[in-house]
């Protein structure tokens, strides 16, 4: 339970971005499901490592050393954020999307033709592309999971249907970042476990509003990315500590066999870990604020913490989706029903008859407030929903966003469109 009133002052006051004005008044960000505002800890935190301990891994120098540190501390504290013990199980790369190609070229070696790999028309590309062209490399055959268009959920008869004795693996996301729905995940790992095919979670827009837990989960992998919740440009990979050691992942001769850094390759950005870190501490520390307590562990910190958000940007959401639904022609993308809030993440997509999704985004830019028009790379999406090539008008809340945001956005919304 959440023991305070959210401190969304206290919040707001982490962000310096958020104190822009645009025409007089704060810029209103609603463009956080394309990439999230940092607080002033993380830049602090990236700017202390490169002014004080830049340097490469692996020698007995103080530089060296700090950063060999920074990188075991920041392993550790990305286990916390997902949920397992094993800190060796986080790989850090340049972002989701890389990762993702990485692994698909390591398991797609271990495929033959024959075997079934499974996407969903929900996904974003980047857990539809790696897949179909690791299909492609190793002869299996690429299979997609269907939605439902009126609510834009996916189809579970087709999830049995498509999933069978051949799947290999099945790709799917946590949350759709274009219709913000939150996908039964445990149900599709339970079919896909089912006969025998292992799953890849893409948590990347789920990351910023839900607390993850791989341990609950029982996926084989997952993946998101720090500059979603508040970080840096990163990404991050969590794998099977038994499937990390055995894959035949691309690397170096000259490169450990240790894991994680088998599948790190190159020099890594140690300032974003730095940042990454940091940027998990500031959600630690909402946890610690909401619940009074300072001495809880990162762990619990994050649970309070994820309740708290849950919590807070579900009312902010309503009251958005109330607003949007009384503007006539206004045509809103997924689940809408109030009593189905916790099925769907607090970003909203929408279409209007009027006027195109880009040119609404550009009125709304010329008002202060920051929202994203297109696909967003969730292309099975639009093309399933015949959107293309216009696409939708996205705005996403996230926990540092206020009531009078929404209300200001709601508001020039229905004098663009009315």
């Amino acid at each position: 339970m959440v023991d305070q009133v959210f401190p969304i002052e206290k919040i707001r006051s982490c962000f310096p971005s958020l104190e822009r004005t645009i025409g007089g008044r704060q810029a209103v960000f609603f463009d956080g499901p394309g990439g999230s505002q940092v607080p002033t800890s993380v830049t602090e935190a990236m700017s202390d490592y490169l002014l004080s301990s830049n340097a490469n891994t692996g020698m007995s120098f103080e530089t060296s050393l700090e950063t060999d540190e920074l990188i075991s501390e920041a392993l550790h504290s990305c286990a916390d954020f997902i949920g397992c013990d094993e800190p060796t199980e986080i790989v850090f790369g340049q972002n989701m999307t890389s990762l993702n190609f990485q692994l698909a070229g390591a398991l797609s070696r271990t495929w033959r033709p024959g075997d079934e790999v499974v996407v969903t028309r929900l996904d974003h590309d980047g857990n539809v592309g790696p897949w179909s062209l690791a299909a492609e490399w190793s002869g299996a055959t690429l299979r997609k999971i269907e939605i439902r268009p009126e609510d834009c959920t996916l189809d579970m008869e087709s999830a049995y249907e498509t999933i069978t004795e051949r799947t290999v693996l099945v790709a799917v996301g946590a949350a759709s970042n274009l219709s913000g729905t939150v996908n039964d995940v445990r149900k599709i790992i339970e079919i896909a476990h089912g006969v025998g095919a292992e799953v890849v979670v893409d948590a990347v827009h789920y990351a910023p509003h839900s607390l993850i837990d791989v341990a609950d989960l029982g996926c084989d992998f997952l993946l998101c990315s720090p500059y979603k919740f508040f970080g840096p440009h990163q990404g991050i990979l969590w794998g099977r500590k038994s499937r990390l050691e055995e894959l035949p992942v691309a690397k170096l001769r000259v490169a450990s066999e240790e894991i994680p850094f088998r599948w790190m390759t190159g020099t890594q950005s140690h300032e974003g870990m730095a940042g990454t870190m940091a940027a998990i501490e500031h959600i630690a520390w909402l946890g610690r604020e909401v619940s009074g307590n300072p001495e809880l562990s990162r762990r619990e910190s994050l649970i309070r913490a994820y309740d708290a958000i849950e919590e807070y940007e579900r009312g902010l959401f309503l009251r958005m989706l109330e607003g949007l639904e009384g503007i006539e022609g206004l045509k809103i993308w997924g689940i809408t029903e109030p009593n189905r809030i916790s099925e769907r993440a607090p970003t909203v997509s929408f279409t209007h008859p009027s006027m195109s999704a880009k040119e609404i985004g550009q009125r709304l830019a010329e008002r202060g407030v920051f929202v994203w028009a297109g696909n967003f790379y969730a292309l099975e999406l639009t093309e399933a929903l015949g959107l293309e090539p216009e696409g939708v008008l996205r705005a996403g809340l996230l926990h540092y966003n206020s009531l009078e945001e929404v209300d200001f956005f709601i508001d020039s919304v229905k004098e663009i469109l009315e």
